[in-house]
Order: structure tokens, then C-alpha cells, then sequence
């Protein structure tokens, strides 16, 4: 069996506060910072742990949040079956692509460290890939970075089998993804501060749940998601400036003052009609 796990930031165990994981902004101390990527490797050092203990014969770590960047590799888990991934961008068969490793050879695709979609009420700095970007939909639906992630690896029919982060974004997975296990492992105080238990013992929920998804992945209990193709893939701008530049891009309509729409016919497309992100 083989697991694809992208790691997001905001939904990691022990993170409570905006500035230990947005801290690229004005003002952030190295040392918020610092902290929040220890539990970031943390977290993923006792993921790993998990998925190998529960059979997993190969696994790709992929760091994503902000880019990625995120982990140091002499501090992670050594083991022939882990790749670790230090960015979400990579080569792949000499080419340039988004998570390379992603392939028809992945079982199950793993979301921990994750976040709720823009806009959604007790949430803890929900968004949705950026703060640009008010709204996104497939199709008519709307999803986060979690279903445009989704979508991707539904490119090779991988399904979503488990995802990490607060009470909030647990909710949005499991309506958009049935059968998929989840570890709430913080709640939202506000849409800047959360709470939730000590990290060593939301590190061991976690665990629990990626090993139970690996046996569920097993037994052939989760399902792709796959929208049907082509897909009309539509995004409410945070202002009428931001649309603007938007609806110039090639292939890109503007349907009103806030909102752009793209077609696009591979599941793997459903950014690179606005950003470019994808495969090549």
C-alpha cells in the first residue's frame, strides 16, 4: 500500500494562535515561528510513525503549507519506505509539476494539518488556498483547499481517506468526503485563536485515526472525488480589483464584478486555469 500525505499547517496539534503558523506577516516573533514548525514535525514524525506501523509500504510526506519549507529532514523519521517532499512543487520525470509522487501507483491520499474553507463560521483562520479568493466552486459546489486537493489526486481515482485540523474543517471533510476519518484535534475560540488538548495527546488521536484509515483503505471503504468532467470551475474575487486581473488571463470569463470562471477537462486542471498549479 502506498499513501500520499499532504501536511497543511493551521490544523496541527498544539497550534492555538495566528502567529505561530501565518508567520510570514508583520510583526510575527522567530520564535512563534520556531515553535510552530517543531509541532508541525511533530505531528508528522508521529503520522509517519502510524502509517508504517500500520502496513503502509510506502509513503510521501509533502509539505505544502505556505509552499512548504516547513520541516527540517535531519529531524524527521529516517526510513527507506518514507520520502519526504520539502515543497508542494517539484520535478517529476523532469518536469515541473504539483506534488510529484502524486500518481496512479498512490492507494490513499492523507490531508492532516488542515483547514476549513473561506468563510466558515467557527473556524480557525479558515481561507481557501488564498485570501484573494472569497469562494470556490466546482461545478456549482463549494470547496476548499481540501476538495481542490481532492479533485487533484481524483485524477487518478485516489481517494480521500483522512484529514487532521479543527472541529470546523473536520465537519466540511466529512460532509464532502463520506467515510472519511477525521481527528478534531482543536476547536475555534475565534477566527485567530483556537483551543484543544495538550499536543502529545492530539498527537496520539491522530495517530489512531491515520491507523484506522489505512485499515479502512484496506477493506475498500472510501471512493475518490471526482466531479464530472469538464468541470466549470468558478471564484468569487475578494475585490472587484482582484477579478479584473483575473478575467486578462488566457481562457479566464468574468461573470460579474467579483467572480471569474474557467472549463477545464482534466480533474488536474482545477487551478491551472487560474494559477497555473498542476501538472505540466
Amino acid at each position: 500500500m502506498k499513501l500520499f500525505m499532504l501536511w497543511d499547517m493551521e490544523g496541527v496539534s498544539g497550534i492555538f494562535a495566528r502567529d505561530q503558523v501565518w508567520f510570514w506577516e508583520e510583526g510575527v516573533s522567530q520564535g512563534a515561528a520556531e515553535e510552530g514548525r517543531r509541532l508541525l514535525m511533530a505531528d508528522v514524525n508521529s503520522a509517519v510513525k502510524a502509517a508504517l506501523g500500520a502496513g503502509v509500504d510506502e509513503l510521501i510526506v509533502c509539505d505544502t503549507h505556505h509552499g512548504g519549507g516547513n520541516i527540517i529532514l535531519d529531524r524527521m523519521i529516517t526510513d527507506p519506505r518514507v520520502r519526504y517532499l520539502e515543497k508542494s512543487r517539484g520535478y517529476e520525470n523532469g518536469q515541473l509539476r504539483w506534488m510529484p509522487g502524486l500518481n496512479e501507483a498512490v492507494d490513499g491520499f492523507m490531508m492532516p494539518g488542515h483547514h476549513a474553507m473561506a468563510g466558515t463560521h467557527n473556524a480557525f483562520l479558515p481561507h481557501t488556498w488564498s485570501l484573494e479568493w472569497a469562494d470556490f466552486r466546482i461545478n456549482g459546489q463549494s470547496v476548499g483547499e481540501m476538495g481542490i486537493e481532492a479533485c487533484f489526486a481524483g485524477h487518478w481515482d485516489i481517494p480521500v481517506t483522512m484529514m487532521q485540523g479543527d472541529e470546523a474543517a473536520c465537519r466540511e471533510a466529512e460532509a464532502q468526503f463520506p467515510g472519511v476519518v477525521t481527528a478534531a484535534v482543536k476547536r475555534a475560540e475565534s477566527r485567530d485563536r483556537c483551543a484543544g488538548p495538550d499536543p502529545e495527546s492530539a498527537r496520539r488521536l491522530t495517530a489512531e485515526r491515520v491507523a484506522e484509515a489505512v485499515a479502512k483503505l484496506r477493506a475498500g471503504a472510501f471512493a475518490p472525488f471526482r466531479p464530472s468532467l469538464p468541470m466549470t470551475v468558478t471564484i468569487r474575487m475578494a475585490s472587484a480589483g482582484l477579478a479584473e486581473a483575473a478575467a486578462a488571463k488566457p481562457g479566464v470569463e468574468r461573470v460579474d464584478e467579483l467572480t471569474v470562471t474557467g472549463h477545464v477537462g482534466r480533474r488536474c486542471d482545477v487551478v491551472k486555469w487560474i494559477n497555473g498549479t498542476g501538472l505540466p
